[in-house]
Parts: C-alpha cells; sequence; structure tokens
C-alpha cells in the first residue's frame, strides 16, 4: 500500500510531491520503539521542545471524558495557551479511540437525584467552557482523530485548526439515539457542513469513517495512522511553528485516494436526496419526503431513504424536534451563543424536560442495547407538541430555571470573532466553490468561469491539497448547469443552481 501510495504521490508536481515522499520515506526508514506502560492518570501531559501534548487515558472506558479529566486538561490547556515555550498543542489518545463521548451514565445518575442534580448540570458547564477555550487558542492546535471521535470527543477536536482524520476515524453526533441533543458546539459546526449534511447527521446519529471525515469537511487533513508518529516528531521539531508552517508540515503526510477505496458517500444522487429531504425546519416534512424517496426509480436513493427512515424512526422523536430546532438556530449563532443554547438544552433535560434522556441511557449504554427501540414518550414525532419542543428553548420555561450561564471571559470572545475559521485548512466548501462560480469570491472571481478554471483556482488557492480536484468536479456536476453561450462550444462556462432540487 505504501508504495501504491509512492508512486500516486510521484504523481504530482512540485515540491510538495516531493517533501510527501520525503516523509514517507522517513517513515518507512525510522526504527520502531516500544511505548512506555501507559500511566493511571486519565489524561497525560508531555512536553517536546515547543509541542505541547495531551493524551486520552482511559482506553477501557474508550475515554469517555468526565469530571476528573475536565479538571485535569483545563488547567493544563490555559498554562499553555499562556506560555511562550509552547508554539502548538496537540490532542491525542493513548489508545485506539480518541474519545467516544461525554460519561452521560454518571451524568443520568446525577442529574436523576435532586440533591446531585446540579453536579450534572454543572459538568456540561465544564465541558462546553473547556471546548471553548480550545476554540479560541491563538496558537496551532493538531487534534488527532483516532479511532471513535464522538460527541464530547468531537466538541474537543471541532474547534483544532488542523484536525486530522486517519482510516481508523469514526465520527458521530450520536445524541438522538440516547434521547439527548447534540452539544457541545455541535449545532455550530454541524451546521456549517455542506449542504444539509450536518442536519442529517445530528437527526440521524449516523457514522462517518476514515477518509469520508475529511471529504466531509470536519477533518483538516487525512493522514494513514502508521504516520501519525513522524508527524509529531517533525511538528516538535518545527523551529518555527506559524499556522503556515504548520499546514504545510502535515501536507507532507497526507495520503492520495487508492484504486480501491470507496468513493465519498455524500455524493452524486443520494447527495441531492440528502440536501431535499432535510432542507426542511420541521420534522414531520422531512419524513414525508423521505417516504417518497423510497419509491425513486434509483435503486441507491430508494435505499438511502428506506435506511434513513428506519434510522430516524429508532430516535427519540423529542429529540428529533428539538435537534432540529437547535440546529437551525445554531447556523444563525456565534460558538458562544450556540454552546449557551445547548447549555440550557443540557439543564432542561437533567430537570426531567423529557423521559427519553433515561430511556435512552437505560437501553442503550445500561443494557447495551442497540436493537430494540427504547420506550420513548411520545413514542411518534406526530404526538411531540410545541410545547413540549419549548422546555427547552423558551425564556420562561420551569425546565430551564436556575439554568447556569457559561463564564466566558471579554478576552475570549474576541478571540473566538477572530479565530473562528473552521475550514481555513479543509477542502473547500461548496458555499466557496459556489461563490467562486457566482463571481462573489473574495479571491476576486468573475462570472463566466469554466470547470477547468475552477479547478484550477480552487488548487492554486488550497496550494495543490490532496482532494481539491475531486471535491470541486463533484460539486459542480451536481450544483452547476453548463452554458454554451453561442451554441458552438467555443465559450462554455458554468452557472450556479440557486435552488435545492427534487433527485
Amino acid at each position: 500500500m505504501l508504495s501504491a501510495t509512492f508512486i500516486k504521490g510521484m504523481s504530482r508536481s512540485g515540491a510538495r510531491a516531493s517533501s510527501r515522499t520525503r516523509a514517507i520515506a522517513q517513515q518507512i526508514m525510522s526504527s520502531s520503539t516500544s511505548a512506555a506502560a501507559p500511566s493511571e492518570f486519565p489524561v497525560l501531559f508531555e512536553s517536546k521542545l515547543a509541542m505541547r501534548t495531551y493524551s486520552l487515558n482511559k482506553p477501557k472506558h474508550l475515554n469517555a471524558l468526565d469530571e476528573t479529566m475536565l479538571s485535569l486538561l483545563r488547567p493544563k490547556i490555559e498554562e499553555w495557551s499562556a506560555s511562550d515555550l509552547c508554539r502548538t498543542i496537540v490532542g491525542t489518545t493513548t489508545g485506539a479511540n480518541f474519545c467516544a463521548g461525554g460519561d452521560v451514565k454518571a451524568v443520568l445518575k446525577n442529574s436523576s437525584n435532586p440533591e446531585t442534580r446540579a453536579q450534572a448540570i454543572d459538568f456540561f458547564k465544564r465541558e462546553f467552557e473547556m471546548d471553548y477555550i480550545l476554540a479560541s487558542l491563538s496558537k496551532p492546535y493538531v487534534a488527532i482523530l483516532e479511532g471513535l471521535t464522538m460527541g464530547g470527543g468531537a466538541g474537543l477536536t471541532a474547534y483544532a485548526s488542523f484536525r486530522i482524520a486517519t482510516e481508523n476515524t469514526i465520527f458521530a453526533m450520536p445524541e438522538t439515539k440516547i434521547g439527548y441533543c447534540p452539544d457541545v458546539g455541535g449545532n455550530y459546526f454541524l451546521s456549517r457542513l455542506d449542504g444539509e449534511i450536518g442536519t442529517f447527521l445530528a437527526l440521524t446519529g449516523g457514522e462517518v469513517k476514515g477518509r469520508d471525515v475529511y471529504e466531509l469537511g470536519f477533518a483538516t487533513h487525512y493522514i494513514p495512522s502508521r504516520r501519525i508518529p513522524v508527524l509529531l516528531d517533525r511538528l516538535a521539531s518545527l523551529e518555527k511553528a506559524i499556522p503556515r508552517v504548520v499546514n504545510n508540515t502535515i501536507e507532507e503526510f497526507s495520503a492520495e485516494r487508492l484504486p480501491g477505496e470507496k468513493p465519498y458517500i455524500f455524493s452524486g444522487q443520494v447527495r441531492e436526496a440528502l440536501d431535499y429531504a432535510f432542507r426542511h425546519d420541521q420534522v414531520e416534512q422531512i419524513f414525508e419526503d423521505l417516504e417518497v424517496l423510497v419509491n425513486h426509480s434509483s435503486v441507491a436513493v430508494s435505499e438511502w431513504a428506506k435506511q434513513t427512515l428506519e434510522a430516524l424512526h429508532m430516535r427519540s422523536p423529542t429529540s428529533l424536534k428539538v435537534t432540529l430546532k437547535a440546529i437551525r438556530q445554531g447556523k444563525q449563532m456565534s460558538l458562544s451563543e450556540t454552546l449557551q443554547m445547548e447549555l440550557n438544552i443540557a439543564t432542561a433535560f437533567c430537570n426531567e424536560a423529557s423521559p427519553d434522556f433515561k430511556a435512552g441511557i437505560t437501553k442503550v449504554l445500561g443494557e447495551k442495547n442497540k436493537v430494540d427501540r427504547p420506550e420513548w414518550s411520545p413514542s411518534s414525532y406526530k404526538d411531540v407538541s410545541e410545547d413540549i419542543v419549548g422546555r427547552f428553548f423558551a425564556k420562561k420555561s420551569p425546565f430551564l430555571v436556575g439554568a447556569p450561564t457559561l463564564s466566558i471571559s471579554e478576552a475570549l470572545r474576541n478571540q473566538e470573532a477572530s479565530n473562528r475559521k473552521l475550514h481555513q485548512y479543509a477542502l473547500p466548501t461548496e458555499d466557496e466553490i459556489g461563490a467562486m462560480v457566482r463571481g462573489s469570491h473574495n479571491a476576486g472571481a468573475t462570472t463566466g468561469i469554466t470547470l477547468d478554471e475552477l479547478i484550477s483556482t480552487f488548487e492554486n488557492l488550497r496550494k495543490g491539497k490532496i482532494g481539491v480536484r475531486e471535491k470541486v468536479t463533484e460539486v459542480a456536476q451536481r450544483k452547476c448547469e453548463v452554458v454554451d453561450n453561442g451554441g458552438d462550444g467555443n465559450f462554455v462556462w458554468l452557472k450556479w443552481k440557486h435552488q435545492v432540487e427534487s433527485p
């Protein structure tokens, strides 16, 4: 597999290909060393030259975030953020999985008892504040999304400048499976993914794996896991660890898609069906469109719609409606506003605004039963009224009494305004591509651009980044019409489709 990647890399032009080849060769030649016995501490910290690394270290529990881990992480991250000796921060794991989420079983236990309920709510407050601190770092933050990166794990990585997926990465926000709602800013970063992919993932709790996490835009880079140790050594040795240099270094280790790899899952007619069905602001309308798409002439679309309906029917009806409203609001909010909204929602769940929180956690995590549907109440999305949804959002909701306010300094809020560029080092987003076609991109685009010009422009903007050509081509084929001005093929250009069309 290395030889195939090596040959593919050599087909690319210029210094980027040479650097990538050199990185791979370094990895091949480096001798393997045995790791030290893991410490008993749930989070380990390491200083290596100007790089600081935290490693989550509860592999038997899939690194589920708990109060102890948060208590260890926050002061260290704040210390590194203020230190002139620290130039790069890395988040990783000592095991096979980065983090499968928060320790919601402990949260449920505390929230079920009025005497300890405040402790459950405080856990969410501390977790969301930790996420915001990571989002506000002014120095390069590199997150390694190894294995399970879900829920709380996604929150620790979503705002990193550089988010590295490997072939082992499994990303998801699975909260609707347990009668809860995406949090840790999920309604912020999911709503900023292409089209309605974020809405789909938020409602279904579906998993995205490997390279797809990169092509989705949640990860900024895709690197085979065997190259990660050498990459970290290179990052530690950087004399000038500014974002541009860190990005170029990571790019050297990136891997192109091999011939045998499956194509990106969110493309073609299935992607058109996804955007069409999940464009609505009402859960009822999403179900209606999916039921129509089950009879689509395309087998792929029909099968996708059938599987999606089956998944949604398994989810908490209350969670579906709360989540849809939250993700629509999150798209219009800042990160701090989104996290505060999610803290209010978490408070309402802890205050028993819905019995589904207990039913879902008990069934899925307590009994470890992922086959049978939990006893949701109400059992159907048709019976979830606006009053029920209002319990989680209305200012005068009795379930929000005592909801805490996130402790975020004005300095951190100012850093959010300048640092929040989720996709700066990722593949170009669909919005960026659309802006270029329409002539409104800040790179100075003009109307009347051809497909070749569009691809070339983004390859130059992303400096030859792997996957740009494929991403731009797929988006253009799906979202653009070809216009032949003279009818003779001498001037053929792209026109952006503004309406979401039925597949």
